[in-house]
């Protein structure tokens, strides 16, 4: 029984670790959208650039949402 419970704590502290690596990137790349936006006079451009990182933010968005609902964050 220990031994259960020793393994889901275990993987419970893996999920978590990772939903706080999903946070970290989440800001980091929210960090890069604001810098290529204020670097770029030419919108076409700076869009350009944004979308494929906007798209990944959506992608850690969903993640961390199942994160929040197993973990009740939300």
């Amino acid at each position: 029984m220990e031994s259960s419970k020793n393994n889901y704590t275990q993987s419970e502290n893996f999920e978590l670790n990772h939903y706080k690596s999903l946070v970290s990137a989440e800001l980091e790349l929210i960090q890069r959208v604001l810098e290529i936006r204020q670097n770029f006079s030419n919108v076409s451009d700076s869009d350009r650039l944004v979308e494929p990182i906007l798209q990944r933010i959506s992608k850690i968005k969903s993640e961390k949402l199942t994160f929040e609902q197993k973990f009740n964050l939300i």
